[in-house]
């Protein structure tokens, strides 16, 4: 009897966040899709941490909702707790945090893919990528017919031997490749909370040439809420008025009862405890092999690398509202079970602690995402896009802004369409991506505010204005949206020309304002906008004295407050922007043989054509390609232009 053999467009393999973002941009697309997962039960699983967003992380969300995602909207309606970071701060840097009912995140995100048109999912462990190479016949030179051969994927394989056909392939596998679960002499060949690992893919990778690494992620013990003393912990609450992650949900809609998080430290008995069984580490006698994530240590690396430090942060947070299980962050560990509840125990409120599920760390294969171009596609396989932690990055943010953009291109690529690649200046999404495939990373890549240079643009509250247009043009926003955006735009404008031209005098309810802010008074006329533009001023303060006010949603003030309080640094990154912009159109070959070019040096020759540049500007962000290599190549491009 013949195996079973189906075909669809677009095949997603796994269903985490990488993969149920990938999974819904290409079925909302208009691709017949099938999304791969181990287990059914694990669609969107929070397997480290029970929040989305936090620094920076926060960024990406809102840009992942504003090009058509599905995270935002998911967590608006599972959140127990949210917060916005750095809020004392300047609005660069403010980010959304929320507290997720893990459980509730992932079945919302289930019940929302499997009412999905064009979405099959389908439960099995993809074993094998089914390769063919493809000859095509290139442009006559020398006389001579030059014959370019790709290979490009057509399918996959499950272990139980049925093929599925596509034209493209999104790998989202997450920590599940050749995974292992590690705690003191405990080593199990699982994914993560004991599921099921993915044991054959790997092999098939290394035949088709990819370049596989280890590295490896960790997760702090679940205790019983119930052995728990919260008298002696700080309590943390979320904000009084709750900001939504996505701009459809309405904010009054999310103003709901919180739950409290708490905050407690270590101490020099944890620190002494742990230094006394670091022997009993695998983190450190040798077990584990893979690369951890410099900026989310252990707690073992904590002691370790900062001696000095008398005590650390242990957030402890709840898992969700119907469950007494709660996450200790900050204090993840790969250490032995009885250590794990004799460290718990030294601490401030834990001391009575009953662990439910054991810190572990876990390894898992990954790619080298230098095989990557910045749409995600393999480089050597047609039709082949890589997403989330698969391409060496870490966290659930991180993971659905990449699956995002290889769900978009998989279809766009499909439909003959021009792939979609946002730049640095862009979105956090483009500089995540081009940190990724331009720049070695040896560890798993977390995001982070200082990689953005242009940081006061890409802010989290006009991430709709600057992504929602292009999730319009690729088909994922509809109308109704869209206009809602440019009704919101048009009245940021014509509220902000008001403001330069709306003046007042020296009145006393004008002076009286001031003084009452403690802010200088007028020695003569000026307008709103100057106003707006001092420290102690905004936008919402100066109401009292804008009597021709007219009536505008909170965010449009927002808006308005922003770009006119910080105008002067908006006007210079656009100007840097301009700069940027230059060498990004300078575009280059992909595969050109960069050993034609005198000049260069040996390691610039080396490292331009593993990593194949699609531009000038990304060629300059390669390590080991000096900016006498990139005038080198100026040069180069010049003659070829006066050639033509």
């Amino acid at each position: 009897m013949a195996g079973i053999v189906e075909n669809y467009d677009v095949i997603v393999v796994g269903a985490g966040h990488a993969g149920c973002e990938a999974a819904l941009a290409a079925a909302r697309l208009g691709m017949e899709t099938i999304v791969f997962t181990v287990s059914v039960d694990s669609i969107a699983l929070m397997p480290c941490n029970p929040n989305i967003g936090g620094s920076s992380k926060g960024h990406l969300v809102k840009e992942l909702d504003a090009l058509g995602g599905e995270m935002g909207k998911n967590i608006d309606k599972t959140f127990i707790q949210s917060k916005m970071l750095n809020a004392s701060k300047g609005p660069a840097v403010h980010s959304l945090r929320a507290q997720a009912d893990k459980q509730e995140y992932t079945r919302q995100m289930r019940i929302t893919m499997e009412n999905t048109d064009y979405l099959t999912i389908r439960q099995a462990e993809v074993s094998e990528l089914l390769i063919e190479e493809e000859i095509r016949q290139g442009e006559e030179q020398s006389r001579e017919k030059s014959w370019e051969q790709t290979r490009r994927i057509v399918g996959v394989k499950t272990i139980s031997g049925a093929v599925y056909k596509a034209s493209a392939v999104i790998l989202a596998t997450g920590v599940y490749l050749n995974a292992r679960c590690i705690y003191g002499e405990v080593s199990q060949y699982t994914g993560p909370n004991g599921l099921q690992a993915a044991n054959h893919l790997t092999q098939s990778l290394l035949e088709q040439g990819i370049s596989i690494r280890r590295f490896k992620t960790g997760t702090p013990a679940r205790v019983d809420k119930r052995s728990i003393d919260f008298s002696k912990m700080e309590e943390q609450f979320g904000d009084e008025r709750v900001v939504p992650f996505s701009f459809t949900t309405d904010p009054d809609s999310v103003q709901i009862e919180q739950e409290s998080c708490w905050l407690t430290y270590t101490n020099e008995r944890t620190h002494a405890i742990i230094r006394e069984n670091l022997s009993r580490s695998p983190l450190f006698s040798g077990v584990i092999e893979g690369t951890g994530p410099r900026y989310c240590p252990s707690i073992e690396d904590k002691v370790v690398k900062f001696p000095d430090k008398e005590r650390h942060q242990v957030f402890v947070e709840p898992e969700g509202r119907y469950t007494n299980e709660m996450y200790l962050g900050g204090m993840s560990s790969s250490l032995p079970e009885d250590v794990q509840t004799a460290m718990y125990r030294t601490v401030p409120g834990l001391e009575n602690v009953k662990i439910v599920r054991n810190a572990y760390a876990i390894e898992y294969d990954c790619i080298d995402p230098n095989q990557l171009y910045a749409t995600l596609e393999f480089k050597k396989i047609k039709g082949l896009f890589g997403a989330g932690q698969i391409n060496g990055s870490s966290g659930y943010e991180e993971a659905a802004a990449q699956g995002l953009m290889a769900g978009i291109n998989a279809a766009r690529q499909i439909q003959n369409k021009e792939m979609v690649v946002l730049d640095r200046s862009q979105a956090y999404i483009g500089v995540l991506i081009d940190d990724l495939v331009t720049k070695e990373n040896h560890e798993p890549y977390r995001m982070m505010t200082s990689r953005a240079e242009y940081r006061l643009l890409l802010r989290q509250d006009n991430a709709d204005q600057r992504l929602t247009p292009i999730g319009y043009q690729i088909g994922l926003i509809d109308e109704e949206r869209y206009q809602a955006l440019l009704k919101k735009q048009r009245e940021i404008e014509k509220e902000i020309d008001r403001l330069e031209h709306a003046t007042v005098g020296t009145s006393d309810k004008v002076q009286d304002f001031l003084r009452s802010h403690e802010s200088t008074l007028l020695k003569s006329g000026t307008t709103l906008a100057e106003l707006i533009r001092r420290p102690e001023l905004s936008y919402a303060s100066i109401a009292a004295i804008d009597e021709e006010r007219p009536e505008l949603g909170r965010e449009v003030g927002e808006q308005v407050n922003i770009s006119i309080k910080y105008e002067g640094y908006i006007k210079r990154q656009n100007q840097q922007v301009k700069q940027f912009k230059k060498l990004e159109n300078k575009k280059l070959e992909p595969g050109f043989d960069y050993s034609e070019i005198k000049g260069l040096r040996k390691e610039a020759v080396q490292k331009l054509n593993l990593y194949s540049p699609v531009s000038i500007g990304q060629a300059s962000r390669i390590s080991g390609v000096s900016p006498a290599d990139i005038s080198v190549l100026l040069v180069y491009l010049e003659q070829q232009k006066r050639r033509k």
